[in-house]
């Protein structure tokens, strides 16, 4: 030592006089930087952290201050940096103590200068570590640390615009991990400051977006090696693990940035990208919260109704997609609200095509495109029909007397069709609710007519079969149709035709159940008058005639025991007097004789009584040979020749009709009642004042079959005199004594007290204290 400088002696000394942490550090880095970390002194260190965890906060800022120094003399060449990151990820792993939060400060303040570097490669190596320290579970909490800088470099990064477009690639890819990291890290400690906040979601969400949309130019030169994942496979996988960890309270918060940056980006004009983020959204996040996501997007366009057609449409193209996902059946508590908001679009829809403007206060707005608003109004409807398939049975029978409470009548609702608008907007709303109805009733499978066509929407819905608007009454026919069809029989006669042999068709029939009869008959006379009163009109088109002939077959198929069916035939034959009537067109009266002759010709297999068969066929034969355009093959076809259809139509007489009498003898021998198929069906109104306009409403009481009504009232007799000739005298006295309680006028919930002036007062009585007959109680 004697030989040695007096310099050389005091650094050797100071050197020895160095803490041993600081020792053990600077043996770590090697003499040659590419020769990488000295593992063997790294275990040392390592083994000293574990032992004396009171320095690990000391050797993570001896590293900390090496780290900086180095990032500080612009030392990139070497590999100095990246030796002190990988020690200190290395320690990161190995040490969990209770004085780990202090060394963690220290780690992050290395990432945290790292990130800030302008450098591509230092960037993505803090990146890198601190996506490793984010897996790591702490066994000591942290109170006080803050990742605000972390939301808001990596969501910066991945907006990174680098030139190079490879390095360009990796930036933003390091920027998805590190979002991810940081997602990871705080999602779930309550102690962390609360990722979903609206000011990290607001960067967090879009950030995800504009990488999950523009990474087109992202992909490897040529000679590149190619990344494990594309930054688009990278951007979806950690916005499903961020959408996949909101609970309840989150979900908005998370889906709010979405609806900002769809808007902000006017990328709902063309849906594709939208559909697909709402697509990933209800995919990921857990299913009972996906009513929140609907009710955002119902929410959106609301704030949307005076946006652009395009716009709307894409909103509801999106809704219509996330309710097909929409796995649970159920759209939340509020399903009616659901249809109101959509059935609300449509009416301004209507509005803005026939005003022209989508403000109807304010007439310098935008001018409307009427293609546009058309395909909007399409795509409401489809959308509400994708709603109601998720729904059940019971609540897409509210859905549809909703919407049939919506659908206005000119003159008894004016309200409902705007005053700049008048009667053609009542009568397009009346067209697009109809519409929607029938996309409801699609796919509806009800076991009970009752239920599925209670009086309180059958009656409105046959209402409008007496409309004069053609488009009107094969919406009603359509979704009658669609509702009683329970065994999809109605693609098989969805062409009106002779069908020489039913059982080609391998028909779906189950016996008419006990619900049916009743439903029946109590609406069988009903349904037949509408169906006669639709034939009668004179702008009923072939698919008027070919819904009639398919609601038929339907009810035949479904609905029909043997009193209705002597009620189908009747009725068709009732058609075919009718067809005489010259004040029809031609082509409607040909049409008629078209209809009564295809109905008769399937009745008659599936009564499969041989007379009646064979009478039906000598029909049909001889209108082949003498007047073939009374048959379907003539007058229904493709395009309508109207060469094949005489010029004028007298009176059918002799074999080419179906005689009533020939008939009821032919099914009178199979057990049919013979007294009511000789007599014939005809529909008679008992008060009709009404005018056919849309100025004044249509106002049908409706009509008595007085035949029907004779029957029912000898019927109602016979059981009466039945009642009191086999009943106990107890039975009897009982229901006297009901109907005496029933005629006379039910009470009041409030009786009567007098007043100082001698006049009745009301006084209040408690419902249960009323009385009430026994038949008015369930």
């Amino acid at each position: 030592i004697g030989f040695l400088s007096p310099l050389a002696g005091v650094c050797g000394c100071c050197g020895a006089l160095r803490p041993r942490y600081k020792r053990l550090v600077d043996n770590i880095f090697p003499e040659d930087p590419e020769d990488g970390l000295v593992k063997a002194n790294m275990e040392k260190l390592t083994f000293y952290a574990l032992s004396a965890p009171e320095k690990l906060d000391r050797i993570g800022a001896y590293l900390s201050e090496r780290l900086s120094r180095d990032v500080a003399r612009h030392r990139y060449g070497s590999e100095y940096v990246c030796i002190a990151m990988e020690a200190l990820d290395q320690l990161l792993m190995a040490c969990h103590c209770q004085s780990i939060n202090l060394f963690v400060e220290s780690f992050l303040t290395m990432v945290r200068k790292l990130l800030e570097a302008d450098k591509p490669n230092l960037q993505i190596l803090g990146t890198n570590s601190f996506v490793k320290f984010a897996n790591i579970e702490e066994d000591t909490p942290s109170y006080h640390r803050s990742y605000d800088f972390f939301v808001s470099r990596f969501s910066e990064m991945c907006h990174s615009s680098f030139e190079d477009p490879d390095i360009r690639t990796k930036i933003r890819m390091a920027g998805i991990r590190g979002l991810q990291g940081v997602v990871r890290k705080t999602v779930n400690d309550e102690l962390q400051a609360n990722i979903w906040d609206p000011q990290h979601m607001d960067k967090i969400v879009p950030s995800l977006l504009f990488n999950l949309q523009g990474c087109t130019d992202s992909s490897p030169s040529p000679g590149v090696e190619k990344e494990k994942e594309s930054p688009i496979e990278l951007t979806e996988r950690c916005f499903r693990e961020l959408l996949g960890r909101a609970v309840y309270g989150n979900i908005k918060n998370a889906v709010k940035p979405v609806l900002m940056h769809l808007d902000n980006h006017s990328l709902w004009e063309s849906k594709t990208f939208a559909v697909r983020c709402f697509k990933i959204i209800m995919y990921s996040i857990q299913s009972q919260h996906s009513h929140l996501v609907i009710q955002q997007l119902l929410g959106h366009l609301d704030a949307n109704s005076k946006n652009s057609a395009r716009v709307r449409a894409g909103i509801v193209e999106v809704l219509s997609e996330a309710a097909v996902i929409e796995a649970s059946g159920s759209i939340g508590p509020t399903v009616l609200e659901v249809f109101n908001t959509l059935l609300k679009q449509l009416r301004l829809s209507v509005d803005y095509e026939l005003s022209g403007y989508n403000d109807l206060s304010n007439l310098g707005t935008k001018v409307i495109k009427e293609h546009e608003e058309r395909q909007l109004q399409e795509s409401v409807i489809k959308t509400i029909g994708s709603f109601a398939s998720t729904l059940p049975t019971y609540q897409r029978s509210e859905v549809m007397l909703f919407i049939m409470g919506k659908i206005p009548v000119p003159g008894m609702y004016p309200a409902l069709g705007s005053a700049n608008t008048g009667y053609e907007g009542s009568r397009m709303i009346q067209v697009m609710l109809l519409k929607s109805l029938f996309q409801v009733t699609v796919g509806f499978q009800s076991t009970n007519m009752l239920t599925a066509l209670p009086t309180s929407f059958l009656d409105p819905l046959l209402s409008f079969t007496l409309m004069e608007d053609a488009e009107v009454r094969l919406l009603v026919l359509e979704i009658l149709i669609s509702l009683i069809d329970r065994h999809e029989n109605r693609l098989k006669f969805s062409s009106i035709s002779i069908i020489s042999d039913i059982s080609v068709l391998k028909l779906k029939v189950d016996k008419c159940s006990r619900q049916d009869n009743l439903f029946m008959k109590k609406n069988s006379q009903r349904l037949c008058r509408h169906i006669f009163l639709v034939c009668k009109e004179e702008n009923s088109s072939q698919r008027h005639f070919e819904s009639l002939f398919t609601l038929l077959a339907l009810i035949s198929m479904e609905l029909a025991n043997e009193e209705v069916v002597v009620d189908l035939i009747r009725l068709a034959l009732a058609l075919q007097d009718l067809a005489n009537d010259e004040a029809l067109p031609l082509f409607n009266r040909c049409a008629i004789h078209a209809l009564s002759a295809s109905y008769l010709n399937l009745i008659c297999q599936l009564t499969t009584v041989p007379t009646f068969c064979q009478h039906v066929h000598e029909v049909i034969q001889a209108r082949q040979k003498e007047v073939p355009f009374l048959l379907p093959e003539d007058v229904f076809i493709e395009k309508p020749s109207f060469p094949k259809l005489p010029e004028s139509l007298e009176k059918m007489e002799g074999d080419v009709l179906f005689l009533q009498t020939k008939i009821a003898e032919t099914l009178g021998g199979s057990g049919y009642n013979t007294e009511r198929l000789a007599t014939p069906y005809i529909p008679q109104l008992t008060a009709a004042i009404f005018k056919r306009s849309f100025g004044i409403v249509i106002i049908w009481t409706e009509m008595v079959d007085s035949v029907s009504m004779e029957e029912q009232e000898r019927e109602r007799r016979r059981l009466v005199v039945e009642r009191f000739q086999t009943a106990p005298f107890e039975e009897i006295a009982a229901h006297c004594g009901a109907r005496v309680r029933l005629v006379q006028p039910p009470p009041s919930p409030s009786g009567t007290l007098s007043s100082a002036h001698g006049q009745a007062q009301s006084r209040s009585i408690p419902i249960y204290e009323m009385k009430f007959p026994d038949l008015c109680v369930y």
